[in-house]
């Protein structure tokens, strides 16, 4: 079949790849987006604590860290002049025993390095005044982390790529991809088969990112990082949320341990917690709350036996297995593989939903738009 010729192809169509869209149609792109599944955000984009983080928890000069700022700096923006659902909440990072305290003041000093200066350490009196259930020695507050419809905002991204030409293919899976001349030939599935020679071509597929590099004949393998799936199972609560703020124990080896977020209608979940697995898998295990309920009382001694309830799971593409440091998101342009006008966004787990916005302008900023 003859290949149409399109400007630019963003693979997947989750809230990264929605911003990357809304970023290069707002820059006059021709834009395409390639959705293998029947909607928007059906993968980690929907599954996960629809926090918008500060920008505390990663390297100084980290990309997590430099988009993360960024992002949330954009989005809060972007979701009250759209009027998306959002509340500016706050969160505590609490210390249950002191010996924890100086992880607290090391995350404070990084936030700072990060551009976040509106931290502030809480004594333990000082946390209990502002959340009265608390357990703890000590706390650091974080003002300006918060809470977001998840899915609105996917919807508020898809209006505006929308509004500005781009067009969203759904069931169509990527199944190869040709190095051209005059681009790069993409096989394309689903009802309607189609061959697209696409000038520019953005990968952001999630956990299957890695599947598109490969399926992309002529990339250099070596360039591919491994994939790793760690899962998270989250438990809701039944009954009234006695917190009116985030809090986070203090932050564990393969993420930030199992905290206590709520929705915007006030209910309270909890996770997400760690498990490493070989599939994909999004079944919630309701005999993991017996780990919940444990680590949930170091924080809140007065949960009762019986109150949390199975929710829902999500995957972290990881490229590192367990044991060793997580990685930084890898944004990848051809002056790291080789193949003119193509992006592969790699481990863009949280705060991927947070850095979405920033993440949009930077591959719009990579490709000379």
């Amino acid at each position: 079949m003859p290949a149409e010729q399109v400007d630019a192809v963003i693979v997947g169509a989750g809230v990264v790849g929605l911003a990357i869209a809304r970023a290069l149609a707002l820059g006059g792109r021709e834009t395409i987006v390639l959705e293998s599944e029947s909607t928007i955000g059906t993968g980690t984009s929907s599954r996960n604590s629809e926090v918008i983080h500060a920008g505390i928890y990663y390297p100084p000069g980290s990309l997590k860290a430099k988009l993360c700022v960024a992002g949330r700096r954009a989005l809060y923006p972007f979701l009250a002049e759209r009027g998306i659902a959002h509340r500016r909440c706050g969160k505590l990072i609490v210390a249950t025993d002191p010996g924890q305290i100086q992880g607290l003041e090391k995350l404070h000093a990084q936030a700072q390095a990060n551009g976040v200066g509106d931290l502030r350490m809480l004594a333990a009196r000082e946390a209990r005044a502002l959340e009265p259930q608390l357990a703890c020695v000590a706390a650091l507050e974080s003002p300006s982390t918060g809470i977001v419809d998840s899915h609105a905002f996917m919807l508020g991204l898809r209006g505006e790529a929308e509004d500005h030409g781009v067009a969203i293919a759904f069931r169509s899976p990527l199944l190869a991809g040709h190095i051209r001349q005059g681009g790069i030939e993409l096989e394309v599935g689903g009802a309607e088969p189609m061959c697209l020679l696409a000038q520019t071509v953005v990968n952001c597929a999630g956990l299957f990112a890695q599947d598109v590099a490969r399926s992309i004949e002529g990339f250099p393998a070596e360039r591919i990082p491994p994939t790793h799936y760690c899962k998270g199972s989250y438990f809701g609560l039944s009954g009234r949320s006695p917190f009116s703020r985030l809090v986070y124990p203090a932050p564990e080896a393969a993420g930030l341990g199992v905290h206590l977020t709520l929705d915007l209608a006030g209910q309270a979940r909890f996770g997400p917690d760690v498990e490493w697995i070989e599939r994909i898998d999004y079944d919630v295990d309701p005999r993991r709350a017996e780990v919940f309920y444990k680590a949930i009382r170091s924080y809140w001694p007065d949960l009762k036996d019986g109150a949390l309830r199975p929710a829902y799971s999500g995957i972290r593409p990881k490229m590192r297995p367990r044991g060793e440091p997580a990685c930084d998101f890898l944004i990848q342009g051809p002056a790291d593989h080789g193949v003119a006008r193509l992006v592969n966004l790699f481990g863009i787990e949280s705060p991927g939903l947070t850095a979405s916005l920033a993440i949009g302008d930077a591959v719009r900023d990579l490709l000379g738009d």
